[in-house]
């Protein structure tokens, strides 16, 4: 049987056959760490008790009705079946088990909404080698050669990202998954294999990515095959600098995504004309398929940031009317993103941490805490109330401890129990500071920290 055109179920369901129990049951050391601690982790059927546990609760004004502070107390909350059922400042008195969390502030536990683990050299040997004046098709040159290399590991090391990421307190990322000639659909199933030995810890979207090109390495139709493998978006890349036929190149990555109802994540470095060309030609294919409005993002997206005001606002203001989202790795140095502009208009602003250390860059701590603190170092969000609207590019969906008006948001009862616990006041000193993760859960599990 074909795996590469079989689904993603059916795909494990033949690896765990074919490759006996040993692929399942073999563990690197930090992925070792983690099970112990899901082992010793605090719930069961009927869950526990959280007790002292910090909540915000409002904002302080000053007489300018400026936000100065943030009010906080302590709360006890019933968490049972992956949920928050009870939120009370009075002690609860089932008889579950009670685990103290010592006064930390509870967050929304982080989202990495870009990041490529197939391909990481994260959990092998340092390697920072030079890559300066590189192309993109420079850089899909030295990737025909380096992964044959990668992929003799790809799945240990994704798994090893996959533990850094929990410890970092993220429960959710969308990883951007080579789809190319080289690699073939190999980085895609070892990545899922990966994913599948975190499936209890851990959740996720994939993105087929043609790092290659579509049109550039012939790629359409393992991307199609890579459509029927559980990949949630079909990817696309810079479709004249690489391509070199914009409307050929994105036809066919949305056509790919029409057929087989998936959504559409296209990385786009190019500048301005053609980065700009492309976005109005996304935002018109947008118009035309309603099925793919609330389901288009576009990662990266420099040409905004080298494009006039006034552009920016008006392709915002499209953006923003049907669904369409802006994926930022927050750069530094003169490509500065309009985010404030893009947030003003209403358009849906996620970020990632991109990598670890691989061969297009050797920084990367999995830590989307701190991505929200270089928003607001970038963007001068210095006071209380800006600090923490920061929080929300790096929990995604507009999540936050308290709303703009200040009343509480999150968590509330019934929400899934997706938190970090950490020693901070509240979350504008939280991203201000970047403190340890005292603990991650994931549905009510402890899947990292020590408490």
């Amino acid at each position: 049987m074909d795996q590469n055109a079989i689904s993603r179920k059916k795909f494990l369901g033949l690896s765990a056959a074919a490759t006996g129990a040993a692929l399942f049951s073999s563990i690197s050391g930090k992925a070792m760490i983690n099970k112990t601690s899901d082992d010793k982790s605090t719930i069961d059927d009927k869950g526990y008790i959280l007790s002292n546990v910090r909540l915000e609760e409002s904002f302080e004004y000053n007489d300018k009705n400026e936000v100065v502070a943030t009010n906080t107390s302590l709360y006890n909350l019933h968490i049972a079946n992956g949920k928050i059922k009870k939120i009370t400042k009075d002690k609860l008195d089932l008889k579950l088990k009670k685990v103290d969390a010592k006064g930390f502030l509870m967050l929304p536990a982080l989202r990495d909404m870009h990041i490529h683990i197939d391909k990481t050299y994260y959990g092998g040997q340092w390697n920072a080698a030079p890559r300066k004046g590189f192309t993109v098709k420079d850089m899909i040159v030295l990737e025909q050669k380096i992964i044959p290399q990668l992929l003799t590991d790809s799945q240990r090391k994704a798994e090893e990202a996959i533990a850094l990421m929990k410890s970092q307190g993220t429960f959710f990322a969308r990883c951007q998954c080579n789809i190319d000639p080289v690699s073939g659909l190999k980085s895609l199933e070892h990545l899922l294999l990966a994913l599948d030995k975190n499936k209890d810890s851990f959740a996720w979207e994939i993105v087929a990515f043609p790092q290659h090109g579509i049109l550039y390495s012939q790629s359409e139709s393992l991307l199609r095959e890579a459509a029927k493998m559980g990949v949630d978006f079909i990817g696309g890349l810079d479709p004249t600098t690489v391509d070199g036929n914009l409307e050929k190149s994105l036809d066919a990555m949305f056509q790919i995504a029409i057929d087989n109802n998936k959504g559409i994540d296209i990385h786009l470095h190019e500048s301005p004309p053609s980065g700009k060309a492309a976005i109005e030609y996304i935002i018109k294919k947008t118009q035309e398929n309603k099925q793919l409005q609330g389901k288009t993002y576009i990662s990266h997206g420099f040409a905004l940031a080298r494009m006039e005001p006034k552009e920016v606002e008006k392709i915002a203001e499209q953006m923003a009317q049907l669904g369409i989202g802006i994926v930022s790795t927050v750069p530094i140095g003169r490509t500065i993103m309009p985010l404030p502009t893009l947030k003003k208009y209403g358009v849906k602003l996620t970020t990632g941490t991109d990598s670890i250390v691989d061969h297009w860059q050797p920084f990367g701590t999995c830590d989307m805490l701190e991505k929200a603190k270089l928003c607001a170092q970038l963007y001068g969000w210095t006071d209380e109330f800006s600090l923490s609207r920061a929080l929300h590019i790096s929990t995604t969906n507009e999540i936050l401890p308290l709303n703009d008006a200040g009343i509480r948001a999150w968590p509330l009862e019934d929400n899934e129990a997706n938190f970090i616990l950490v020693n901070a006041s509240c979350s504008a000193e939280a991203v201000a500071r970047l403190p340890k993760r005292e603990g991650v859960f994931f549905k009510g599990k402890r899947i990292a920290g020590e408490m």
